[in-house]
């Protein structure tokens, strides 16, 4: 038997609240040890999925989530940590390694916008890439890459009870 380590999804969201409705299910089904990677042109909806992330994750007021373009990393405080990071201003390597995203790693969930940016691969920890395509105006074409077959946003919050 054949173990798939991990699979690939892709949804067609028609407004922001089916975006946001979407990230809001991933949020739920998050552990708190996982990196999420965003990756989409300006505008695409990166900080929107954060905020849907930060409501799953029951941070209490998910309109406050904000790009930290200029502070580059805001913190929420939810069921577990969410550290959201931007690296839209970030062009020196040495600048996004001097973030101290190692030091993140594994005492929350990591989102970070701008992530094709990363000058390294993230190894040993859990990592969901999210890729927004900007279909039109509304419609965006999202794919989540990296989840594990048996996540609970793929099966439902309650497969695990049958």
């Amino acid at each position: 038997m054949t173990k798939i380590d991990s699979c690939d999804l892709t949804f067609l969201a028609r407004s922001e609240e089916e975006t946001f409705e979407l990230a809001r299910r991933l949020g739920q089904s998050l552990k708190g040890d996982e990196v999420i990677l965003l990756i989409g042109e300006l505008g695409a909806g990166k900080t929107l999925m954060v905020a849907g992330l930060a409501a799953g994750l029951g941070v209490g007021d998910e309109t406050y989530v904000c790009s930290p373009s200029f502070t580059l990393i805001n913190i929420y405080q939810g069921r577990v940590p969410l550290y959201h990071l931007d690296l839209y201003r970030l062009s020196d390597p040495a600048e996004i390694v001097d973030l101290g995203l190692e030091d993140l790693l594994g005492s929350g969930v990591v989102a970070i916008e701008w992530a094709e940016k990363l000058p390294y691969e993230i190894r040993g920890i859990k990592v969901i890439k999210i890729f927004i395509e900007v279909i039109d105006e509304d419609q965006r074409r999202i794919t989540i890459s990296g989840l594990e077959p048996e996540s609970d946003f793929i099966w439902g919050q309650d497969h695990r009870k049958t």
